[in-house]
């Protein structure tokens, strides 16, 4: 006999929770449908994200050449240490060797040398004072006892110091790793909001940079402001021959430069080797607080860190590498998109 028994109701409050489910997916269906797609961003704001991107890699490009530099310097550091270490340690070798010739002539004639003693003494500085005071050593062989130890702690010491160096230089090289990463990261941010924008865009971006170069070098070779010295005017023309070339960074030249690496390279060419990064450049010379003030030639130095450099080329002008994308060129003061700090005359 079939059942006729009522199927069970859901209770009120499941009723209640489908019921608010429900009701919420169709508010979120509703909203979904007339949200406003996302805007793609203009040009402008495409520029200004890239040209704040590009100014957090040059800051993390003067970090990379310094350490850089350091690395360098330390290079060449060990490398005269180890080989003062290895000429020290044939002298001290042959020192040893004469020592060594004059035992075995004495063990040949039944003495044993002082020296032998001397080796084998838990205190050998408190035997030698021993020794030369009751003239148990001649004093060619005290001589010969005392270089030998006093190259033995030259080398030990310069061993010291090479070792300490050699952490030294596996810290920075963890360091440039790190900031060629952080400039690599920068740049790839960059070059992708680049790729957002349409040919037309770009085109339009480049044509607005050209013509400011453009302006700027008008506005620098119309000016009447002279070099500081035949030094600086050799340098400025240096630079006036790299226009054009890309800006890379860590780049001294001569195909490719960073800020930094052209205004050092511009020096060596008039025959001053100044520092190799902007931070270290603005520490010489004479410091010039006022534009006014400027010649052709000066470095001139932007942002509060002092993280860009470039060269005075007059009327408000200067040429530098101004960025990734970009060419060694004139551009205005006004628009390096940091503050002007100072001068600095070599």
């Amino acid at each position: 006999m079939a059942s006729h028994r009522r199927p069970k109701q859901p209770s009120r409050a499941r009723v209640t929770v489908l019921t608010t489910a429900a009701a919420a997916a169709v508010a979120f269906s509703s909203q979904a449908a007339n949200a406003a797609p996302s805007e793609k961003p203009s040009k402008d704001e495409v520029k200004a994200k890239v040209d704040k991107l590009y100014e957090e890699a040059e800051q993390a490009t003067e970090k990379y050449n310094g350490a850089k530099e350091k690395q360098e310097k330390l290079q060449k550091e060990i490398s005269t240490i180890q080989d003062n270490v290895a000429r020290g340690q044939e002298e001290l070798n042959e020192l040893r060797d004469s020592l060594g010739l004059a035992a075995a002539s004495q063990y040949r004639t039944g003495s044993i040398d002082p020296s032998v003693q001397l080796f084998l003494s838990s205190n050998p500085d408190d035997y030698l004072d021993k020794a030369s005071t009751l003239d148990q050593l001649s004093s060619q062989q005290v001589e010969a006892l005392k270089k030998v130890q006093e190259k033995q702690r030259e080398l030990a010491q310069e061993r010291a110091e090479a070792s300490e160096k050699l952490k030294d230089l596996a810290s920075t090289r963890t360091e440039l790793g790190k900031k060629k990463k952080e400039v690599q990261g920068k740049l790839g941010s960059a070059q992708k909001l680049l790729n957002s924008l349409t040919a037309a865009e770009k085109q339009a971006l480049a044509a607005q940079q050209d013509r400011a170069s453009r302006d700027s070098e008008r506005d620098a070779l119309t000016g009447d402001v002279p070099p500081s010295s035949g030094r600086a005017a050799a340098a400025y023309a240096f630079a006036q021959s790299q226009l054009g070339k890309p800006y890379v960074y860590g780049a001294t030249g001569t195909s490719s430069y960073d800020c930094s690496g052209l205004t050092s390279r511009a020096y060596a060419a008039a025959g001053m080797q100044i520092p190799r990064t902007s931070e270290a450049q603005s520490q010489i010379g004479t410091r010039i607080s006022s534009v006014s003030q400027l010649k052709v030639g000066d470095l001139v130095f932007f942002f509060n860190d002092l993280h860009h450099v470039g060269l005075y080329a007059g009327n408000g002008q200067i040429i530098h590498a101004p960025r990734t994308g970009t060419v060694v060129r004139y551009e205005s003061m006004d628009t390096i998109g940091g503050p002007f700090m100072f001068g600095v005359r070599v």
